[in-house]
């Protein structure tokens, strides 16, 4: 995975580190912190239960490890709630987007509750909650680091939502929606520097899927291992 990133990084054109940048933020070091995240966010996607479970402890704590020691600044995470009221109107279009999709999903008769038997859909607020931490990841984590080695904004855009897409695979609805989504949600946050709308707009948008979607079709929203090894719900005896 490292490899990978310092090929890309070699035939990139890379701009000077930005002010705002912590100290020591060489692209080679910013290539092993992107590869070593990721590299553990596949691992729990792509690894079966148990083990699962544990590798989620073992890549949160990496992931927090690496933000820590980055000095990141917190000014750059948009979590500030100063002029918060100018940036809402993208929770408010996706609501928008929300409601003409389920009046679609009424009229073709989709619309459905998600099964619960794997626990993310126990409540909502997990959602809400597990929505609003991928998207920090997205913007605050990958975003971040990926805008201090390439040139130009929208190249900065497309490639943290590739790397967002990515790891939805293989399910292809996934993929294609966070694409993008996470095109539009950077190009958004390197503009605005607000977090809160955009994780508001994505727990919008995932729930409304999760329930506009059938199940079988989008195999419960879930990606890596777990879409490969899907099981439809057995429908009830008559």
């Amino acid at each position: 995975m490292a490899q990978r990133f310092d090929c890309i990084l070699s035939n990139a054109q890379l701009e000077p580190t930005s002010p705002d940048a912590p100290a020591g933020s060489s692209p080679r070091r910013i290539a092993v912190e992107l590869a070593t995240a990721y590299g553990l966010i596949l691992s729990v996607l792509w690894t079966p239960r148990p083990w699962q479970r544990l590798l989620w402890g073992v890549a949160a704590a990496g992931v927090a490890a690496i933000v820590i020691f980055s000095n990141q600044r917190l000014a750059r995470w948009g979590l500030q709630w100063t002029g918060l009221l100018r940036f809402l109107w993208v929770a408010v279009a996706a609501m928008l987007v929300s409601a003409c999709a389920l009046a679609m999903a009424a009229h073709f008769h989709t619309l459905h509750m998600p099964h619960h038997h794997q626990g993310l859909w126990s409540s909502w607020w997990g959602y809400i909650l597990w929505a609003a931490s991928q998207q920090f990841l997205l913007q605050d984590f990958f975003l971040a680091r990926i805008e201090r080695i390439v040139r130009g904004e929208r190249a900065a855009a497309l490639a943290a939502a590739g790397l967002f897409a990515a790891a939805h695979l293989p399910n292809p609805l996934l993929t294609a929606l966070t694409l993008l989504w996470g095109f539009l949600a950077c190009l958004h946050f390197m503009r605005y520097r607000s977090l809160y709308p955009l994780a508001a707009a994505r727990a919008i948008l995932g729930i409304t899927l999760a329930i506009i979607v059938p199940g079988p079709i989008i195999h419960n929203m879930h990606v890596g291992l777990g879409y490969l090894t899907y099981t439809p719900p057995r429908s009830p005896q008559p």
